[in-house]
């Protein structure tokens, strides 16, 4: 039986429901809406959340082909870190699940008798995953193969992506989750900032830290300020990046992570810091101004895309999302000046792929609010991306837990999904199994922006409100799913 819109819009109709879906190819053909059973109607669950704003989702029979329930489902919403999973279909396939970042250190000159006569360079190639650890090996490889001296410059090169300066522009400046992305990054671009009483004062470090090692850097710093508020300040100066955390909000000690702005410059004084444990002096970073060219003395390489990509969608890492989007961006042939340009063509690929009318993505971790998708589009995108399968085994298990956080006993059903939150948004959005087996695609999304305009620019890590509004918003998907697993077996 062909599809025709006129008889879903008119059965929606006489359900109530306000729906369309994506005039695209393979799209769902026909509406089946069963009778109602006993339990929780969507309706009722939704009025007792009681969120305000705008609330849309749309459920989807995988095998059939079939629109179950929906929502609103035409409201673009800002897709939050759900907009992970886009970028995740759009890297598979430009780049290829087998792909890996590389990171090379490379000679300009000759080398000998362990002295190079040149500059030695730290190339990035934009790998998000690179840490403190990788960076201590690749020091100890150039140790290893008989490099004692370097007569010329240390070089560090970024430009294998574009350099951003930050990825969002209306967050906290302390928020470790928005730094900097560019071609050569390190621990996620974020400097550990550790504090500890002494006397009256305060011993305060800022470092590369990882499992093992803990280089300081000079690029930042941080001074103890006499004040109430804002906890945090951030400018730069004279190419530091300087910091002031206000005293009243330290305690006697603890540690966080802050974003750092300059991440090859960060990454240069973290390899030289290692390179020096190891016997090699160097002298301090300066960038290079073109893609350098010479002998390759040492290399690491990342785990495989598919790997990464799983990471990423695992603990939701905007550096990552960002990094890989931009990469697969350049793998198309256009190397993009901005994360919006980027975004745009992401954009403008998932229309053509997957008929995604609706999307208009800023970046590629979903941390721009300005994005938006309909939930009838994100819904339909997982739908047709089950054919060829790429996703869903990336995507983590999602339990049902009780109102104390714990996952259920016995939840009889399964959930693969990626949620994503901002202040005063809550998605989730991927693919459900009943316990009869029957497999569905779904997208759910809440969102109030006129209560998060309200808390944007406070400066703090938590506005008043925005915990108990997520929360809210996530017990809310929990009783729909609930809801569908009981109904749609």
């Amino acid at each position: 039986m062909r599809f025709q819109r006129r008889d879903l819009l008119t059965a929606l109709a006489g359900a109530g429901v306000s729906l369309a879906l994506p005039a695209c190819a393979h799209a769902p053909e026909r509406s089946l809406i069963p009778p109602p059973k006993p339990g929780q109607s969507a309706d009722g669950i939704v009025r007792r959340a009681g969120l305000g704003g705008d609330i849309a989702y749309t459920l989807l029979d995988i095998s059939r082909g079939t629109l179950l329930e929906g929502r609103g489902a035409n409201t673009r919403l800002p897709p939050a870190s759900v907009g992970k999973t886009i970028t995740a279909l759009y890297a598979l396939e430009h780049l290829g699940a087998g792909y890996r970042f590389s990171t090379r250190v490379q000679a300009t000159g000759p080398v000998k008798d362990g002295v190079l006569r040149g500059d030695l360079v730290l190339v990035g190639g934009g790998d998000p995953t690179l840490d403190t650890d990788a960076l201590a090996r690749l020091a100890a490889r150039l140790v290893q193969g008989g490099l004692r001296r370097v007569e010329g410059r240390f070089l560090v090169w970024g430009g294998a992506l574009p350099a951003i300066e930050q990825i969002a522009d209306d967050q906290a400046p302390q928020a470790g989750y928005n730094p900097s992305v560019g071609g050569l990054n390190l621990n996620f671009n974020r400097v550990h900032f550790e504090w500890a009483r002494q006397a009256d004062d305060y011993r305060v470090t800022m470092d590369a830290r990882s499992e093992r090692f803990r280089p300081e850097v000079r690029l930042a710093r941080m001074q103890i300020a006499n004040r109430a508020s804002p906890v945090y300040t951030f400018q730069m100066a004279r190419g530091l990046e300087e910091w002031s955390v206000a005293r009243g909000a330290l305690g006697n000690s603890g540690s966080r992570w802050l974003p750092v702005r300059q991440p090859d410059i960060y990454a240069g004084e973290a390899f030289q810091a290692l390179a020096a444990v190891q016997g090699l002096a160097l002298p301090a970073p300066q960038r290079a101004g073109v893609p350098p060219q010479g002998q390759i003395l040492a290399e690491h390489r990342s785990d495989t895309l598919a790997d990464v990509l799983r990471a990423m969608l695992r603990f939701s890492t905007n550096l990552t999302a960002e990094a890989v989007g931009l990469r697969a961006t350049v793998a198309r042939g256009t190397m993009p000046t901005s994360l919006s340009a980027s975004g745009r063509a992401m954009s403008d690929w998932a229309r053509q792929r997957f008929g995604m009318s609706s999307l208009s993505m800023v970046d590629h971790s979903g941390l721009g609010a300005a994005s938006r998708v309909s939930m009838a589009d994100l819904a339909n995108m997982f739908y047709r991306a089950a054919q060829d399968g790429q996703i869903r085994p990336l995507l983590r298990e999602h339990p049902v837990r009780d109102g104390n956080g714990r996952p259920l006993p016995g939840q009889p059903f399964e959930v693969r999904a990626k949620t994503g939150t901002l202040y005063f948004v809550s998605a989730l959005a991927g693919y459900m199994r009943s316990n009869s087996g029957r497999e569905m695609a779904f997208a759910v999304c809440s969102s109030d922006l006129s209560r998060r305009a309200q808390v944007l620019g406070s400066g703090l890590d938590r506005p008043a409100g925005t915990a108990d509004w997520a929360r809210t918003a996530r017990r809310m998907q929990q009783d729909l799913l609930t809801r569908w697993a009981r109904t749609h077996i």
